[in-house]
C-alpha cells in the first residue's frame, strides 16, 4: 500500500521543532493505529516497555505468592484435618469400629508387622542418640568400625558392636531377600511389558474376533426365528435389594426370540422381603410376556457355585444349548447376544465368549477411579492379549455365554473354592476347550465404593486362586495338553500373576524397604523404588488416559493393598480358615443417564397399562400385600455410617513414618519421600479415610 503525500520535507521541518505525533490512518483492516514519534522516540518506548514489565513482573510474583499461599493452606488444612481424624478415631473411637480378623493368619501377620514397629521405634530412639553424639560410621559404602582407643564409655561400646554385628550378620541376609525380590519384580514387570506389546500389536493389526452378517437369519417369514440356538439366562444374586430391578429389566430386554431364551432368576436371598421384592419383579415381567423363571434354594451351601450347579440341574436344560451369566449388577445392551453368541457359529471347539466391564460408577471416588485403572488394564490388556494369542484366560464369572457342552465336560461348576468362575476355565482349558475375549462388548455394572467391600473382594479373588491352584497342581501336569500350555498355566497364569506379584509386593517395599533405612549396609538401589514402578504404572495406565493424574496415588495404593493381597496368597495357598469365606460385595444400585432416562420411560408405559395386581395371580397378590403390610408396620432401622480402623495397615503406615524419619540421618531424599507418602497412604487406609462409608 502506498500514499501519494510527500511527508520527507514536513518530517525534517518537524524534526527541527522537538517533534511532533502523527496519527496515520491505515486502510487495511488488519491494523489500527499507529503512533509514529521522532528520530529520539526509539527511547521512550523502550522506557515504556520497561516500566509495562515491571510491572508484569510484580504481577506475576504476586499471583505466584498467591498460589504458594493458597497451597500453603490447602496442605495446612489438609494435615490439620488428618490429625483430628487421628483424635477422633484412634484415640477418642468415635464413630468406628475395630476391623474383625478371624483368620489365624491375620492374626499372626499383624503380630509380626507390631513388633518389626516396637523394634525399629527401639532403634530409631538408638540412632538418634549415635548421630547427636556424631557417631558416623555409615555415610559412606566404606564401614569405618572405631578402633578401641577410639570408643567413649560403654553406650558407645554397645552401638559399636551392634554396627559391627549388622553389618556382617543381618545385612547379607536382608541384602540376599532383597535381590531375589528385585529378581522376581524384574520378571514381572517384563510380563506385564509383553503384554503390553501384544496389546499394542493387536491394535496397531486391528486384529478381533468377527462374524459376517447374522448367522441365524432364516428365510421363513412365517418363522423368522426358528435358526437362532436356545439360549439359557442366568442371574444368580444374594440379598441384592439395591441392583436387582436394574439387572432383571436390562436381561429381559435382550434381543432375542422369546421363543428361544430362557432367564432364570437364581435367587439366594434369606431376606423374605427381598425374596417377594425379586418375585414380584419376575412376575412382572412374566405377565409381559418374558420367559422368566424365579428358584429359590431351600438348602443354601457352595455360595454362587453351588446356586450355578443347583440351576444346571434342572430337566429342562438339556433343550438349551448356551447359557450367558450375569451378577445383579449387571447391566447387558439388547443386542449382547446377538454380539456374542454368532462367534460359536462354525466354531465347534469354542466353550467360552466373554465381554468386558464397564463400570457406571467408576468417578464416584478415589477409590473407584484406581479401581478402574486396574480393571481397564485387566480386560484391555491381559484378557485381550491372552484371548488373542493363547485362547485361554480366566473367566471373569459374569457377562459371558457358555457352550453348554463344554461345562458338561468339563465336570460343571464345582464348590471347592471361592473362584468358580477361574475353576471352570482351567477345567475346559485342560480339556481343549478355546476362549474368545470380545474387547468390544461392554457390559455395564459397578465397582465397590466403600474400602471394606473393595477389602473383602481383593481377599476372595486373591485366596481362591491360591487354593484351586494347589486343587488343580496334579491335574495340570497329568493332562493332555502342550508342554508350553502347561507351563502357560503353572508359571505365568498361577505362580507369576497370583503369587508372586502379592509375594514381592509387600516384602520389597513394606518390609524390606523400612528395614534397609536401620541397616544401612543393605542398599536398595533408586531404580528399584523409583524408575521401574512409575514406568509400570505408567503402563498401567495406558489403557484409562483419563487416570494420568492419578498415577502417583494408583502406585501409593498398590503397595498398599499388597498386604491385603499377601495374606489373602498365604491364606490360600496353605488353606486357613478365612480362603473359603464369601461375602457378598455391597452395591450402591447406581445407573448412568441412559439407564435412568429408559427407567423413566418403562415407568410411564407401565403405568398406562393395567396394574399388575388385578393380573397377578393369587399367591404373588397374597405375597405382594404381606409384603406391604410388613413395610407399614416394621419401623425402618437407623442406618448409621461406620468407620474401621484396620490394625495390620495402620501399623505398618508407623512403621513407614518412622523408617522415613530414619532415612533423615542418612540424607536419602528419595527413599524419604517414597516412605513418607507411603506412610501416609497407609494412614489414610487405615483410619478408612478412602472411598464412601456403607451403612
Amino acid at each position: 500500500m502506498s500514499y501519494g503525500v510527500d511527508m520527507s520535507k514536513w518530517w525534517a521541518k518537524e524534526t527541527k521543532n522537538g517533534g511532533t505525533s502523527v496519527i496515520v490512518k491505515m486502510e487495511n483492516p488488519n491494523y489500527s493505529l499507529v503512533e509514529i514519534e521522532s528520530p529520539y522516540s526509539p527511547l521512550r518506548p523502550l522506557d515504556k516497555d520497561r516500566g509495562k514489565n515491571a510491572k508484569q513482573f510484580t504481577w506475576v510474583l504476586m499471583l505466584r505468592a498467591h498460589r504458594a499461599a493458597g497451597c500453603l493452606a490447602w496442605f495446612g488444612n489438609g494435615l490439620w484435618s488428618l490429625l483430628g481424624t487421628i483424635k477422633k478415631r484412634l484415640i477418642f473411637r468415635q464413630g468406628v469400629t475395630m476391623e474383625n480378623d478371624k483368620s489365624s493368619k491375620g492374626k499372626l501377620l499383624f503380630r509380626v508387622i507390631l513388633g518389626v514397629l516396637i523394634t525399629t521405634l527401639a532403634f530409631l530412639c538408638f540412632e538418634l542418640v549415635a548421630h547427636y553424639n556424631g557417631w558416623h560410621y555409615f555415610q559412606n559404602h566404606n564401614l569405618y568400625i572405631p578402633q578401641s582407643v577410639e570408643i567413649e564409655g560403654w553406650f558407645h561400646e554397645v552401638y559399636v558392636g551392634w554396627v559391627g554385628f549388622r553389618a556382617g550378620f543381618i545385612a547379607p541376609w536382608i541384602q540376599s531377600l532383597s535381590n531375589f525380590c528385585v529378581v522376581l519384580f524384574l520378571i514381572q514387570s517384563l510380563d506385564r511389558l509383553v503384554l503390553c506389546l501384544g496389546c499394542f500389536w493387536i491394535k496397531l493389526r486391528k486384529i478381533k474376533p468377527r462374524f459376517e452378517g447374522d448367522p441365524f437369519e432364516s428365510n421363513d417369514a412365517e418363522i423368522p426365528g426358528c435358526n437362532y440356538p436356545m439360549v439359557l439366562v442366568q442371574i444368580p444374586m444374594c440379598n441384592e435389594r439395591e441392583v436387582y430391578e436394574t439387572s432383571i429389566s436390562a436381561v429381559c430386554q435382550l434381543d432375542w426370540p422369546k421363543d428361544r431364551i430362557l432367564i432364570q432368576v437364581l435367587d439366594d436371598s434369606d431376606d423374605e422381603s427381598i425374596q417377594w421384592l425379586i418375585k414380584n419383579e419376575v412376575s412382572k415381567w412374566n405377565q409381559k410376556g418374558v420367559n422368566i423363571i424365579y428358584r429359590h434354594r431351600v438348602v443354601r451351601t457352595g455360595y454362587k457355585a453351588g446356586n450355578l450347579k443347583s440351576a444346571m440341574n434342572c430337566d429342562y436344560v438339556k433343550d438349551y444349548e448356551f447359557v450367558a451369566i450375569f451378577d445383579a449388577d449387571f447391566q447387558p445392551n439388547p443386542d449382547f447376544l446377538k454380539l456374542t453368541v454368532p462367534h460359536f457359529k462354525d466354531n465347534p471347539n469354542l466353550g467360552l465368549v466373554q465381554a468386558r466391564w464397564s463400570f457406571v460408577n467408576k468417578d464416584e471416588n478415589l477409590l473407584t477411579r484406581l479401581q478402574n485403572v486396574n480393571l481397564c488394564f485387566h480386560f484391555e490388556v491381559e484378557q485381550q492379549v491372552n484371548g488373542m494369542f493363547l485362547n485361554f484366560f480366566g473367566f471373569n464369572g459374569t457377562a459371558g455365554v457358555w457352550r453348554i457342552k463344554a461345562l458338561e465336560d468339563s465336570g460343571g461348576w464345582l464348590e471347592r473354592t471361592t473362584v468358580e468362575d477361574m475353576d471352570i476355565a482351567v477345567r475346559a482349558h485342560l480339556n481343549g476347550w478355546k476362549f474368545i475375549y470380545l474387547n468390544d462388548v461392554r457390559v455395564i455394572c459397578e465397582v465397590p465404593e466403600s474400602y471394606e467391600a473393595y477389602r473383602k473382594q481383593q481377599h476372595r479373588w486373591h485366596s481362591g486362586p491360591m487354593q484351586l491352584f494347589r486343587l488343580c497342581l496334579p491335574a495340570i501336569i497329568t493332562s493332555k495338553i502342550s508342554f508350553w500350555k502347561k507351563s502357560n498355566l503353572i508359571l505365568l497364569f498361577f505362580l507369576l500373576r497370583k503369587l508372586i506379584l502379592p509375594f514381592y509386593s509387600f516384602t520389597l517395599f513394606c518390609i524390606i524397604l523400612p528395614l534397609t533405612m536401620f541397616v544401612p549396609e543393605a542398599e536398595l538401589p533408586i531404580w528399584v523404588i523409583c524408575y521401574i514402578p512409575i514406568f509400570m504404572s505408567f503402563l498401567n495406565v495406558l489403557p484409562s488416559p483419563g487416570s494420568f493424574p492419578f498415577i502417583v496415588p494408583y502406585l501409593l495404593f498398590e503397595n498398599t493393598m499388597s498386604v491385603t493381597k499377601f495374606n489373602a496368597m498365604i491364606s490360600g495357598l496353605f488353606q486357613l480358615g478365612s480362603s473359603y469365606e464369601w461375602i457378598v460385595t455391597k452395591k450402591a444400585g447406581r445407573s448412568s443417564e441412559t439407564d435412568l432416562f429408559a427407567l423413566e420411560e418403562r415407568e410411564t408405559k407401565a403405568m398406562a397399562q393395567t396394574q399388575l395386581t388385578r393380573g397377578a395371580s393369587d399367591s404373588g397378590l397374597f405375597e405382594l400385600n404381606k409384603l406391604k403390610e410388613q413395610q407399614e408396620y416394621t419401623p425402618k432401622p437407623v442406618k448409621k455410617k461406620m468407620n474401621k480402623i484396620y490394625r495390620k495397615e495402620l501399623t505398618l503406615a508407623f512403621l513407614l513414618l518412622t523408617a522415613s524419619l530414619r532415612s533423615l540421618l542418612s540424607a536419602q531424599g528419595v527413599h524419604f519421600y517414597f516412605l513418607l507418602f507411603q506412610g501416609i497412604t497407609f494412614l489414610l487406609v487405615g483410619l478408612d479415610l478412602i472411598g464412601e462409608q456403607m451403612s
